[in-house]
């Protein structure tokens, strides 16, 4: 773990980092590091991020969050460490089991004599967040107007799983589990089989239900969880749009309602669906944790499969994602693509992937901006 120098290839904002060289660029790299430097990029111009977050009502709104409150503190962007693919240490305690790793664990720099031969190290832990750098538009959306474009969402169970722990944690901190345990124990204790896809398919409504009525009495306890940036281009072309940049952050309970409300289904419902299963993983894992303190991640998560694939937790279009996150954020992102020469520093474009769509984008946009400066 070492700091950067200052004639290495970097991204803006990035100083202490469990990642260095040729793994801010990689494949499946980039797409979280890059975010990570346009954040501290947005952080010190003083742009907040768009917030999406639930009302009371449990209606999705979309308002302004400052980057300080997304990270829990004040401290510079050159005093944070940026521990990629990491643990957040104070979620273990909600599991028997591993809990696993998240796209991006924020905490303090510490850099002490013990540490100093190493770089900078890991502090007080601050915030995980996962990201899911998203283009606008998707292919459900690029023929429509451009008001009505989209990103399409991807979550992994990873996602969900730290949204679990991080309610778990709210919880915890405000002392409500055992009004969290009175909301689930009469539905939750009912049921003998959660593998069984049947007897969940059974209570869908009643999880819902139950799932809708912890949100409303505890909706005060939401907190930063998804970090989402989206990158504008010209429909499906590989051109940026000149306004290109924007970041919302997801709140963990507006996360939880695109499955809540995508699960709804009545009669039409005959199994369950990822949405479904998500929301029964939600709705157990609320009820163990109220009851017994902690859970068994992989149980919940690995082995309520019901007959789907466990790599991949749901997607959802950007026709769907376009009713939570419509605003001028989506519409006009507010950072321009001139800013890459802002955020991509000493010649770190040569060192992208042109293959990749996204690294693309970026290669020849950088490569025009920069020869015509």
């Amino acid at each position: 773990m070492t700091d950067f120098k200052d004639t290495d290839p970097k991204l803006y904002g990035i100083n202490h980092s469990n990642r260095d060289g040729d793994d801010l660029w990689g494949k499946n790299q980039f797409n979280s590091t890059f975010p990570v430097a346009l954040m501290c990029f947005m952080r010190d111009q003083q742009v907040p991020a768009a917030y999406l977050s639930i009302t009371k009502k449990l209606n999705v709104s979309v308002s302004e969050i400052s980057f300080d409150q997304v990270l829990d503190t004040n401290i510079p962007n050159k005093d944070l460490y940026f521990l990629f693919e990491g643990k957040f240490d104070p979620y273990q305690d909600f599991a028997y089991d591993d809990i696993g790793s998240i796209d991006l664990v924020v905490t303090e720099s510490v850099r002490d004599s013990a540490a100093r031969s190493y770089g900078s190290m890991p502090g007080r832990f601050l915030r995980p967040l996962e990201i899911k750098l998203t283009v606008v538009p998707d292919h459900t959306t690029h023929k429509e107007l451009e008001r009505l474009w989209g990103p399409e969402l991807v979550i992994r169970p990873a996602t969900t799983i730290y949204c679990a722990l991080g309610i778990a944690h709210s919880c915890k901190t405000a002392k409500v589990l055992g009004k969290v345990r009175a909301i689930f124990e009469p539905l939750c204790h009912s049921i003998k089989d959660w593998d069984n896809e049947h007897e969940i398919n059974a209570r869908v409504d009643d999880i819902l239900e139950s799932l809708d009525r912890f949100q409303s009495e505890m909706w005060q306890l939401q907190k930063p969880m998804l970090m989402q940036p989206i990158w504008k281009t010209e429909g499906k072309s590989p051109i940026l749009m000149k306004n290109a940049f924007d970041i919302f952050i997801w709140s963990d309970f507006a996360l939880c309602r695109l499955f809540l409300d995508l699960s709804r289904g009545g009669a039409e419902r005959k199994e369950v669906n990822r949405f479904v299963r998500s929301a029964a993983r939600l709705a157990r894992f609320l009820y163990e944790v109220s009851t017994r303190g902690k859970v068994n991640v992989k149980n919940i998560y690995t082995e309520m499969a019901h007959n789907r694939q466990t790599d991949k937790e749901f997607a959802v279009s950007g026709k769907k994602t376009h009713s939570y996150m419509s605003s001028k954020y989506l519409s006009n992102p507010r950072i321009q693509r001139d800013a890459l020469r802002h955020i991509i520093l000493n010649g770190g474009e040569q060192k992208l992937n042109p293959e990749r769509r996204f690294d693309q984008t970026v290669y020849f946009t950088t490569k025009h901006i920069f020869e015509s400066s």
